[in-house]
């Protein structure tokens, strides 16, 4: 059986000096509010799409076939890991290392879920977390739960996303032969009904903090994290290795430090290390 390793931090990987980062993050939060014409065919696609997929569960659910009630939690399950098990803790944070089998799986199940291309969506997620809640953010959480979750989309982009979005470093991202193939000081929240629906992606304030953590949440349970579990068992074949997590006493050490005083129920009850 294979043994997978899972590496401990006990600081964040610094790639960049943090006065560069300190000062870059200030000028994206000075930059002003512009102009965002909205996109009226992603409005009217995005109400539709969800208008007629509401209408046709209401009216024709008893036409679909016991194999349809099956096939589509399975491919909406599918489809949902390709987003947080590849296209977010793979590429966008490299949280974790996968062998070509498993980097080619997760691609076909990030294009199941129709996103935008993959070298986008990784991008406006790392801009996400450098310039988070600026106007640099592609969805600036300080514009509302709306703006961020879904309105973000329906307009277009502030100058200030494109201009500090151009900075990224994409070297890894251009270089994967697979990706390429396919052409209380925060403000994010733990949210356990967005990581319902999202397969353990609603553990925010937890995530902005240490990005790197291929579980994306403090808590080790599977019950509402299902994409750490996916990762776990592709470790378990091999096809996953170094699986980065954060070390417990740094955790409580920046709870305290950078925390509003209480401690997470979610942390405290459900976690192991």
């Amino acid at each position: 059986m294979y043994t997978s390793t899972v590496t401990q931090f006990k600081e964040p990987p610094k790639k960049r000096p943090v006065n560069e980062i300190t000062v870059e993050t200030l000028s994206a939060v000075d930059e002003p509010a512009a102009e965002q014409p909205l996109i009226w065919r992603n409005i009217i696609g995005i109400f539709l799409l969800h208008a007629f997929a509401i209408y046709s569960l209401a009216t024709r659910y008893h036409e679909a076939k016991w194999q349809t009630w099956i096939f589509s939690p399975l491919w909406g399950i599918a489809a949902g890991v390709g987003i947080t098990g590849g296209a977010h803790r793979l590429w966008a944070h490299r949280s974790y290392s996968a062998k070509v089998p498993l980097r080619i799986l997760l691609a076909y199940l990030y294009c199941m879920a129709g996103q935008t291309h993959m070298s986008k969506w990784i991008r406006d997620h790392r801009t996400h977390h450098r310039y988070s809640e600026t106007h640099a953010d592609p969805h600036n959480s300080h514009r509302g739960f709306f703006f961020s979750h879904v309105g973000w989309l329906m307009m277009r982009r502030h100058p200030a996303v494109k201009k500090y979005g151009s900075k990224i470093d994409m070297s890894d991202v251009k270089n994967d032969p697979v990706i390429q193939f396919f052409d209380k000081t925060t403000k994010p929240t733990e949210n356990s009904t967005v990581a319902f629906f999202t397969l353990g992606e609603g553990w925010h304030s937890y995530h902005h903090t240490f990005p790197w953590d291929y579980k994306a949440a403090e808590l080790g349970a599977y019950g509402l994290n299902p994409t750490t579990a996916f990762i776990d068992i592709m470790s378990w074949f091999g096809l996953a290795y170094d699986l980065k997590k954060v070390n417990k006493e740094l955790v409580e050490r920046i709870s305290r430090s950078k925390g509003d005083g209480t401690d997470s129920y979610w942390g405290n009850k459900h976690s192991h290390y």
